[in-house]
């Protein structure tokens, strides 16, 4: 039983962390626009049937359109800030991968910025996560947490808030 409700947005995250599986682990960060599936048909059917979305796929759901030849040579985080979605888009989601610490962890983080990422990849208690944020510009958000080498998927909408927010400066207008 699922203590998360279904919505839109979480089974477009869901289907968008699926199909990131299935590219393995040490990629590069995915980015999607999301765009009411409705919106798509009216107003892009050329895309819409490219993307094979078509009339049954009509509800309240998101179409995600992956977004290609992002920067290599920046973090995700060095250049989300110069991302302005269109009106057209009505939400962002991405696909990253990230270390993380446990909790108590963070007390020993180093006070020198430029050292963390050194502390965090030495730590013996280190964690490699799958992380895939979707944010509406309505301000619905959810996220999913897959760490790697275990079957089981942390979700909710605020387990990334860092992220969350940085997606959601993207859909300011």
């Amino acid at each position: 039983m699922s203590l998360t409700p279904t919505n839109p947005l979480r089974e477009t995250a869901l289907e968008i962390a699926e199909v990131a599986s299935t590219s393995g682990w040490d990629v590069p960060p995915r980015l999607y626009a999301l765009v009411r599936t409705a919106s798509l048909i009216s107003d892009e059917p050329a895309l819409a049937r490219e993307l094979g979305v078509g009339a049954d796929d009509v509800d309240d759901s998101f179409t995600a359109v992956e977004q290609d030849d992002l920067p290599t040579e920046r973090t995700f985080e060095d250049f989300v800030t110069e991302i302005v979605w269109p009106p057209q888009v009505d939400g962002t989601a991405v696909v990253l991968e990230r270390l993380m610490l446990p909790p108590d962890a963070e007390g020993s983080l180093p006070d020198d910025e430029s050292e963390v990422l050194g502390f965090v990849a030495e730590h013996p208690e280190r964690q490699e996560v799958r992380l895939t944020v979707a944010v509406t510009r309505d301000g619905q958000s959810h996220c999913i947490v897959d760490v790697r080498g275990s079957d089981d998927l942390a979700e909710g909408p605020d387990l990334v808030p860092g992220l969350v927010a940085m997606l959601r400066q993207t859909l300011v207008e």
